[in-house]
């Protein structure tokens, strides 16, 4: 696994606000087949509880030739509660509204058989000296030009959807061990990103309900 203290704290930093950096070649051709992933996190302020949380929208879906997806974790790996659910009908784009003080932002990009997988942790600081807290950032993991030979976008390989995940490797060719608390969100985003049309969401998950049914 990709240690965080090898990532230099420039590309860290990068990664807080917007996740994978990709070619602008590669964000016009996603864009042309219409998938909208918004892999950015902002910060905002609930004035009721008063207090600072995260903001970030589980997006993204596929066509045959391309994939991007983005979704989120708690600390532990578990899938976020979403708040709302966001409905639209051409599919690929915004899926659900995800709030807490802390998240696992899980990334991935697909052409064809080959994928990018990025996963970060997100969490709030406050310094000295200012009353809106920062974003801070640690990647937890970064594979890079991952192969899966499986074509899950067609429609026959649908129900492996969930179930697989691309293999990667380091440069001198020795396999990388994903990690194990983020197992299931990799098996589901990496059926994300070969899901054309994507109208649903992957990762985050209905939030939990009290006795009277609301949440």
């Amino acid at each position: 696994m990709t240690s965080p203290a090898k990532i230099s704290t420039s590309n860290a930093s990068r990664y807080a606000r917007y996740g994978l950096s990709l070619p602008i070649q590669t964000l016009r051709a996603l864009e042309k087949r219409g998938i909208y992933c918004q892999p950015s996190v902002s910060i905002e302020h609930q004035h009721l509880a008063r207090r600072y949380v995260l903001r970030g929208v589980e997006s993204g879906g596929a066509v045959a030739d391309m994939g991007r997806y983005c979704g989120y974790l708690d600390a532990e790996g578990n899938p976020a509660p979403w708040l709302q659910q966001i409905d639209s009908i051409s599919g690929n784009g915004r899926h659900a509204i995800v709030i807490a003080p802390e998240l696992v932002r899980i990334e991935m990009l697909r052409i064809r058989h080959t994928y990018e997988l990025a996963i970060t942790q997100l969490w709030l600081k406050f310094e000295e000296g200012h009353t809106r807290p920062a974003i801070v950032t640690a990647p937890l993991f970064r594979g890079h030009q991952g192969t899966l030979a499986v074509e899950l976008w067609n429609a026959e390989n649908k129900s492996l959807r969930g179930t697989v995940t691309p293999l990667f490797y380091t440069a001198a060719g020795e396999m990388l061990n994903l990690p194990d608390r983020f197992d299931e969100a990799i098996r589901n985003i990496s059926g994300a990103v070969a899901c054309p049309g994507c109208k649903h969401t992957h990762v985050a998950v209905a939030p939990a309900t009290n006795k009277g049914g609301e949440p």
